[in-house]
């Protein structure tokens, strides 16, 4: 259970209970919260005996890890990013930023392979401690530093399931316009994302397992009928910035990839923490990796490529309906198999709404006590209805929603990323200040570490990110940097300030707190 050398069996100290109570919670948490609410123990026995996940931000004991859903460390992340909703980030590369087509596909590729690293970092520590990604951040920013993530999450996850569920539900109403209003197919958006998460982590492995299968069949119609009416992968380059302006236009749209994927890292470990803790982080990086890396590519470089179309009937078509409007031309070819295939393409976001779904209810969870005893998925069921609403109220705006929302989200998860790995690679290094990570203490904040230090670092990420700001991205608020620049280096300056900061800030706690 313990993998710090300073453990002391006979302290019971915890913030929820004895010892025993909280090895009760992790056992059998279905019990535990039956018995907490006893007024409602017949309906939720019989949700809990019908399969419904009563775990929530609890440890997953290693005599209960099991390793039969090894594989979808890939499988599941494939899933999650072969579909529609990345087409739109590789349209922006054009639509924004003026960038060439070669010059979308290195950014692409290259703050892709940045941000997916980062992501697989923080997945790796899934089997290591047996805990959910906003849970294990206590470890590095103390009880208090957790509560501050986890909101910072919670909004990150409905701001990704808003997104998601508008574009969703704005292709179903196009596909025959006037037949299908899209709050109607926001809705069915959101519902059909809803279920699975409901059930739980079981169902989630289950859809995940096999959704790809169909999406990524549909996107190789799309190259396939995109080429057949005519790439012209020159076509933007005499509209491009030069110089200075390209550099700009280049780091600009590299913080939205980088973005796109380090947004999975604060919950990268809620899918795999039930893994056996033996698995080899190595395994777990790389399957994470390459789950992440080849489906976003694949699909962010094909909506570059379809913006390469230069025929007047595919042009007009994405003026008038933006990036719902071109796939519809693209597949207008192949009559009402081609609605078919729009509506597949559809209700692919469904896959990557799950996540966004399931780990918003986990971080409602995780700001504390008097959240973690309300059950699992209670807050998910919040989670959905806050992000059908918003979406309803946003989807005239989709485009700067998108855009703007994911420059922010890469600012905050860069210096997240930072803070916890160098807590881990430094501090919780085998031979280090700390020797390991004392997991009976997840739940104990006298024993977890003040927070100051992991606090204090963001805060610094924060400044970091105000001051790499730029017009593009911000109208009203300009860091000196960003505007110096001409270019979003938010995500840049965070990442840097936070590193910098944390490391002796960390080791001045330990020195005056022992943890």
């Amino acid at each position: 259970m313990s993998t710090s050398p300073d453990h002391h069996p006979g302290d019971e100290e915890k913030s929820i209970g004895t010892l025993e109570d909280v090895y009760a919670v992790e056992a059998a948490p279905d019990r535990v919260i039956v018995k907490r609410f006893g007024k409602l123990e017949p309906l939720l026995s019989r949700l809990f005996a019908s399969g419904v996940e009563a775990r929530g931000v609890e440890r997953v004991p290693e005599t209960q890890r099991e390793s039969k859903n090894a594989w979808n460390n890939i499988l599941m992340w494939w899933s999650v990013n072969t579909v529609f909703d990345i087409i739109p980030i590789g349209v922006l590369a054009q639509s924004n930023f003026t960038l060439s087509f070669g010059n979308s596909v290195a950014t692409i590729l290259c703050f892709g392979a940045l941000g997916a690293v980062a992501t697989a970092f923080i997945a790796t520590l899934g089997p290591i401690t047996g805990l959910r990604t906003m849970v294990i951040t206590r470890f590095s920013s103390g009880y208090l530093g957790c509560t501050i993530y986890s909101a910072l999450n919670i909004l990150t996850q409905l701001g990704f399931a808003t997104t998601t569920v508008i574009l969703g539900g704005q292709m179903l109403s196009n596909i025959n316009p006037g037949t299908l209003p899209s709050v109607v197919g926001i809705i069915i958006i959101g519902v059909c994302s809803l279920i699975p998460c409901f059930i739980g982590y079981n169902m989630v492995h289950v859809y995940e397992r096999y959704a790809w299968i169909v999406t990524l069949t549909s996107m190789l119609f799309l190259w396939g009928l995109g080429g057949k009416a005519g790439y012209n992968i020159n076509a933007q380059k005499p509209l491009g910035d030069k110089g200075h302006a390209l550099s700009a236009d280049i780091l600009s749209f590299g913080g939205i990839v980088f973005g796109l994927f380090t947004g999975w890292a604060p919950i990268a470990a809620d899918f795999n923490c039930r893994l056996p803790a033996d698995t080899p982080p190595m395994r777990v990086f790389l399957l994470t990796f390459f789950g992440l890396f080849i489906p976003i590519c694949f699909v962010a470089i094909l909506g570059a490529a379809l913006m390469t179309i230069t025929d007047p009937a595919y042009v007009a078509a994405f003026g008038a309906g933006s990036t719902g409007g071109l796939i519809a031309q693209v597949l207008s070819p192949w009559g009402h198999f081609g609605q078919f295939i729009l509506v597949l393409l559809a209700l692919s976001v469904i896959a990557n709404n799950i996540p966004n779904t399931y780990s918003a209810g986990l971080s409602m969870q995780a700001l504390g006590r008097p959240f973690a005893i309300i059950p699992r998925f209670f807050w998910v069921l919040l989670a959905f209805v806050a992000y059908t609403v918003a979406g309803v109220a946003g989807r005239e705006h989709f485009s700067t929603i998108l855009s703007n929302f994911l420059r922010i989200l890469s600012d905050w998860t860069a210096f997240f990323i930072m803070i916890v790995a160098e807590e881990h690679f430094i501090f919780r290094r085998k031979n280090g200040p700390l020797g390991g990570y004392n997991l009976d203490d997840y739940d104990t904040p006298s024993k977890l570490p003040v927070g100051v230090a992991g606090i204090l670092a963001g805060c610094f990420g924060v400044a970091g990110a105000v001051i790499g700001m730029s017009q593009a991205g911000h109208r009203r608020c300009i860091g000196p940097l960003g505007e110096m620049v001409g270019a979003e280096i938010g995500f840049e300056l965070a990442a840097a300030f936070s590193a910098v900061t944390y490391l002796p800030l960390r080791a001045l706690e330990i020195r005056l707190t022992g943890r």
